[in-house]
């Protein structure tokens, strides 16, 4: 792992204007003292992703063919990056009645929208079926209780189901979602399960598309590419034996892994829909339309979070930096270090990288037990008290999904870009929480609730 400093090819441009955020982050007051931790968000980067992504597959496809890339909203599930993504050309992939409501609030329109879960209840789905969002059933009983909804009251909504290729998993188990017994989709190498989806679509002038989704960290890209070479062969089969081209769009899913080992990013979007028309050319001649959900791969590499560094003390000989930031925004890191290791990146007190000779040492959060750490081991320039440490890559399933071990606030956000006159500009994408939020979140308006319940008098 490297120090977070360095020129990386493709990372260069982007380390650089993390290490000018943090200076001015400290400079402006949105770091320091009485406000210990802050996540940071780079807009160029992320407008520079979503034109990458757009760009990579422009350029497979037949002019004209309807693409609709849809953020994963789980990634980063707040309001003013998904705004951002929609003015960029991106719209929302969603899978809880939350998620939708924040695609909703940042102005993402339903013919934009894509409802995947494995546990849709009756209202998402009416709601879904109602608004005109497009929706991929999980499994037979959630597609019968579409055939209800859609008899009371048919919907414009794009429909398809979810398959799961089985082709196999990666290298982080909880993440593959394609291996034989994935709890997502329609399993297609169970015993009659082909043929029932086939007749699905036969019986189901309505079903129109079909979904699979077969990445995520931890998977290569081969064994993405044959879930999608798959889902085209599936699709083309329920074409030719229903005898009409009834499936018109493919949602391959998303799941581009995350280099999180230095500043490169690798792999692109521009590698993955090559390798795709390599080896589905067809899927790309304009005769399907064509869904992707990609979230970490847009977000990682453009989020931040950087904590103060409290105290430092020794432990056996090594040194450890105790910081504000530990498993309440690295949850994954935290328990499983060698699955999610995270780089990190040192700073001064005034927020300039740090300079000095390598120091093996720990880089510690605040939570109260022994396995609260960002880095164990790390070699970095010593950490002192004031300066600052940054937990790179995070922009995605880091400081957006908040970890509440002993009550400990969620740190503000903020996006940053240029401000015009070689300074940088700052704009607040969600406060930091307050103590009297933590109190009405853990039932303060009902503190007398459980002294005031009595238990009957049996005597």
């Amino acid at each position: 792992m490297d120090n977070g400093h360095e020129d990386h090819v493709g990372g260069g441009e982007r380390a650089a204007r993390r290490d000018e955020a943090v200076r001015a982050a400290v400079e402006q007051g949105l770091l320091g003292p009485g406000i210990p931790i802050v996540g940071l968000l780079d807009i160029t980067g992320i407008r520079e992703s979503a034109a990458e992504l757009r760009a990579a597959f422009d350029a497979v496809v037949a002019p004209g063919t309807p693409v609709l890339h849809a953020f994963a909203v789980k990634a980063t599930p707040l309001v003013p990056v998904l705004r951002l993504l929609h003015d960029e050309g991106v719209g929302a992939e969603v899978a809880s009645p939350g998620e939708l409501a924040l695609a909703r609030a940042a102005g993402v329109a339903p013919e934009r929208t894509v409802l995947d879960s494995p546990a849709k209840t009756p209202a998402e789905l009416r709601e879904a079926l109602a608004l005109g969002i497009a929706v991929n059933a999980d499994n037979p009983q959630e597609l019968d209780r579409i055939d209800g909804l859609m008899r009371s009251a048919p919907s414009r909504s794009p429909i398809g189901i979810r398959v799961n290729p089985q082709v196999g998993g990666g290298s982080i188990e909880a993440l593959s979602t394609a291996t034989a017994t994935s709890k997502f989709g329609v399993a297609l190498r169970d015993e009659g399960a082909r043929e029932w989806v086939v007749r699905a679509y036969g019986e189901r002038p309505w079903l129109t598309r079909l979904h699979a989704h077969t990445g995520s960290q931890g998977i290569p890209l081969s064994r993405m590419t044959d879930g999608v070479a798959q889902t085209y062969a599936l699709a083309e089969e329920i074409n030719r034996r229903i005898g009409r081209r009834q499936v018109d769009t493919i949602d391959i899913g998303g799941g581009l892994p995350v280099n999180f080992a230095s500043e490169a990013t690798t792999p692109t979007y521009a590698q993955y829909a090559r390798m795709l028309r390599e080896a589905v050319p067809r899927l790309f001649d304009g005769r399907y339309g064509l869904v992707t959900e990609f979230g970490r791969s847009l977000l990682a590499k453009h989020g931040t979070v950087v904590a103060r560094v409290e105290y430092t003390k020794s432990a056996g000989g090594r040194p450890v930096a105790v910081t504000h930031a530990g498993v309440q925004v690295a949850t994954r890191t935290v328990y499983a270090p060698g699955t999610w290791p995270l780089r990190i990146a040192a700073y001064d007190a005034k927020g300039r990288p740090k300079e000095g000779p390598a120091v093996v040492q720990d880089v510690a959060g605040p939570a109260c037990f022994a396995g609260d750490l960002l880095a164990e081991g790390r070699a970095l320039p010593l950490l002192e008290q004031g300066d600052y440490a940054a937990a790179l890559d995070t922009g995605a399933y880091y400081f957006a999904h908040h970890y509440a071990y002993n009550s400990l606030a969620r740190p503000g956000i903020h996006g940053f870009a240029p401000d015009g006159t070689g300074g940088v500009a700052f704009a607040t994408v969600r406060a930091p929480q307050t103590l009297e939020e933590i109190v009405a979140e853990a039932g303060g308006a009902h503190a007398t609730a459980l002294t005031t319940l009595r238990t009957p008098d049996r005597r």
